[in-house]
């Protein structure tokens, strides 16, 4: 699926998660931020980020600290992402100017969202425009690069279950899921397949089907695509896909997991749904 015609590399428009975590996201957002910075500064600056070819490690530290400014920025004066994104400071030179750069967004950041109610209006490129929406996305995106500076480093540690989880639906619900008001999504419930976390037991219910529409510029898709059920009601599948949260929510976003994703049942259907994520997330 070609995704990076839609803002920030996902069309989702209707935002929603399935998964009661009960997680506070701001603990996990401190941590993972912190362990980030402790892999990247581990790795050399020109080291190799192979889940993200066109990267090196001080491209990584850049991406994230500027990541975490913006949605900092946003919240705090209350901008639209386009306006924030204007006010964007200068790449430091140098691996001590980035780091810098890097822990005084992060603080920011986490001082910013802590001290505002996670139902607060603000700006987001989802439907869900509250705080709460820019907690959870900013805790899976510290998480995911921090698996990225641990790879670029050549040491990984453990993730946390229940984030990891949380993970798995919000990458399947959020950055691969959902359909624009101008198109139209068609499952197929013949080609089902069940997603389960083998250690949290959660499970999801993905339904394979095309997607069609023509967007606003007058761009037409009609492509395969998959919806996820409300809920994973145990409705029959026609394969499976399972293995650790951890290792789900890597796989998901194309990064290395740690142990292994076990897939059976019907190839046609686990070789479709391979196709629409191929692509990966931008």
């Amino acid at each position: 699926m070609t995704r990076d015609s839609w803002p920030f590399g996902c069309r989702r428009t209707q935002y929603h998660s399935l998964v009661d975590s009960g997680l506070d996201y701001l603990p996990h957002l401190r941590r993972e931020s912190a362990r980030f910075a402790a892999a990247i500064a581990a790795a050399p600056p020109a080291a190799p980020v192979p889940p993200c070819p066109k990267w090196t490690a001080d491209d990584l530290l850049w991406h994230l600290a500027w990541v975490q400014w913006w949605w900092a920025t946003i919240v705090r004066d209350n901008l639209a992402g386009p306006d924030a994104r204007r006010l964007g400071p200068e790449r430091p030179s140098g691996r001590p100017g980035l780091l810098e750069f890097f822990h005084r967004a992060s603080q920011d950041l986490q001082q910013v969202l802590g001290a505002t109610s996670a139902d607060a209006p603000a700006w987001t490129w989802s439907d869900d425009h509250t705080v709460g929406f820019i907690r959870r996305k900013q805790a899976h995106e510290a998480l995911i690069h921090r698996i990225d500076a641990e790879v670029a480093a050549g040491s990984r540690t453990p993730m946390d279950p229940r984030l990891s989880a949380d993970g798995v639906d919000e990458v399947l619900r959020v950055m691969y899921g959902g359909v624009p008001e101008w198109g139209s999504f068609a499952g197929d419930e013949s080609r089902a397949l069940r997603l389960r976390a083998t250690d949290t037991g959660d499970s999801w219910l993905i339904t394979l089907g095309r997607f069609t529409g023509t967007d606003p510029e007058g761009t037409s898709y009609d492509e395969p695509d998959f919806g996820v059920a409300d809920d994973d009601s145990g409705a029959p599948a026609a394969a499976f896909i399972s293995g650790t949260a951890a290792d789900l929510d890597c796989w998901l976003w194309h990064r290395p997991p740690a142990g292994a994703i076990d897939q059976s049942g019907d190839g046609d259907v686990l070789s479709e749904f391979a196709t629409v994520i191929a692509p990966g997330i931008d």
